[in-house]
């Protein structure tokens, strides 16, 4: 009776670490249309993006985007539709050619606490000269991360801010 026991539970053990690991490997599966990696982070490219409930026009609006640059996630693909995901974690279908593979990302957007700043510093570095101090929502450039530091860009102004304090890059991820 032990050793069925041991045997039910190893290929329990065994379901539990192979489904883990299906899981893991789906968050990095490339798109079926374009190859590119699902989930990744994009912009906006236009002041007007419709946010559709599908991946074609006869579907219906839910929301209407008006900001160029904002970022979004693309979580899906279909055809000439994108699934995206913003920051607020709206979610809905995008038409691609209205996408942007320019990097961009917001400032602390779950911050809650309208006089928060967040310094934007002359190097990769809590020591480092303060730059800029960026209000919550500010959407920045990115040009490259490394190392838990992003350099961005806002307007004329460039430096750098701590990656966890950024929506629009994922942890630790690198970028050129």
């Amino acid at each position: 009776m032990k050793v069925t026991t041991m045997r039910q539970i190893a290929l329990i053990g065994a379901l539990f670490i192979g489904s883990s690991l299906t899981a893991a490997a789906q968050d990095m599966q490339a798109g079926s249309v374009t190859g590119l990696p699902v989930p990744r982070y994009v912009s906006l490219k236009t002041d007007r993006v419709n946010l559709r409930e599908g991946p074609s026009k006869e579907h219906r609006t839910r929301w209407v985007y008006q900001r160029a640059g904002l970022p979004v996630e693309v979580t899906a693909e279909f055809e000439t539709w994108r699934r995206v995901r913003d920051a607020d974690g709206t979610e809905g279908w995008v038409l691609h050619s209205l996408l942007s593979g320019r990097r961009t990302a917001l400032v602390a957007p779950w911050s809650r606490n309208k006089d928060e700043v967040f310094p934007m510093r002359a190097s990769a570095s809590e020591d480092a000269n303060v730059v800029a101090r960026l209000q919550a929502g500010v959407v920045t450039n990115v040009a490259s991360c490394a190392n838990a530091w992003c350099r961005v860009s806002v307007g004329n102004i460039i430096g750098f801010i701590r990656q966890d304090r950024l929506w629009g890059v994922y942890p630790n991820e690198k970028v050129d």
